[in-house]
């Protein structure tokens, strides 16, 4: 006589493997987790990309693109991710907005438990990126998104006639720095060092925008406000001296560096809190790769993020 509930439980659990079973799955949709989808579908695999926020990563947060080969001129973050959310979903790549909460690497099948179900997959690769670095300063946890820690894309034109203070002097900030100055009064940029660590060409930027002031030797110390940060401590890497400036309405937009997300890969050992790869982006763990920031790598540019996400994907394809 058959047993009609374990045919069921059977059936069941089929018709689980079917639909969260994949040959790849790849967790974060930036630039080179796109890049992985769009070649691993092409060589005719089940591919799945997991995303906690949106798709384009960071780079979506820009004001604009630069130096990508292919962009239009002044096209924006937000615009460049729409292109690669809609080039990837017109190639048949699956997207799901799903928060990873745990992985097991190690074995022949890989398992992906996110906040509302578990994934497997014989093939991972991670392209979840970085999160920006935070300054632990006074203030900044209470006023963020009350004039602190703004975001140049999206928030530039609340402050139109008004200051506003960037933190960084690489050239992430320096071009945020350039695009704020359309809008601000007076943009100040805060650097620790003793010279920006920009590329050459926003340096000559930044001495042709008349409303662009630099302070170098400086850091942000901390923010006062109650509603809304009302004033700034700048602190003097020479002499540690601070110095308080009364700043109401002012807009702080912080390029301070970025950590890698890694927090999840306990099985993997990590160099600085990034992932060592080979030559093929695979980790010590096979059939596991890792592309784009979250990597060990010297250049950390879209252009090397879609360029790892190519190389992995065609060769955890073979």
């Amino acid at each position: 006589m058959i047993n009609m509930k374990y045919s069921k439980d059977v059936e069941k659990q089929r018709i689980w493997r079917r639909k969260n079973m994949y040959d790849m799955i790849i967790i974060g949709a930036g630039p080179a987790g796109i890049s992985a989808g769009i070649y691993a579908v092409s060589r005719g695999k089940k591919a799945l990309i997991l995303e906690k926020n949106e798709v384009g990563g960071l780079i979506g947060k820009v004001s604009t693109v630069t130096h990508y080969v292919g962009v239009s001129q002044g096209e924006t973050g937000y615009i460049f991710a729409e292109k690669l959310k809609t080039q990837a979903e017109n190639a048949g790549v699956e997207i799901r907005k799903e928060d990873v909460i745990e992985v097991e690497l190690k074995g022949e099948i890989k398992k992906i438990r996110t906040t509302n179900q578990e994934y497997q997959a014989k093939k991972v690769i991670l392209a979840n990126g970085t999160s920006p670095r935070m300054l632990n300063i006074e203030g900044e946890k209470q006023l963020t998104g009350k004039g602190m820690r703004m975001n140049a894309a999206k928030d530039a034109a609340k402050y139109q006639g008004k200051n506003v203070y960037v933190i960084g002097g690489a050239d992430g900030a320096v071009k945020e720095a350039l695009y704020l100055a359309k809008y601000a009064a007076q943009v100040t940029i805060i650097h620790f060092e003793e010279k920006l660590g920009c590329i050459a060409e926003f340096k000559e930027k930044v001495v042709k925008t008349p409303n662009i002031k630099v302070r170098l030797n400086t850091r942000l110390h901390g923010v006062y406000g109650v509603e809304r940060v009302e004033s700034l401590e700048l602190s003097d890497e020479k002499t540690g001296a601070i110095e308080t400036i009364a700043a109401p309405g002012c807009g702080i937009f912080v390029y301070a560096g970025t950590i890698p997300n890694t927090h999840l890969y306990t099985e993997l050992s990590l160099e600085n809190g990034f992932i060592p790869v080979d030559e093929n982006m695979e980790t010590e763990i096979t059939g596991v790769y890792a592309v784009g920031d979250i990597r060990v790598k010297n250049i950390r540019q879209v252009s090397t993020a879609v360029a790892d996400g190519t190389i992995s994907a065609i060769h955890a394809a073979m």
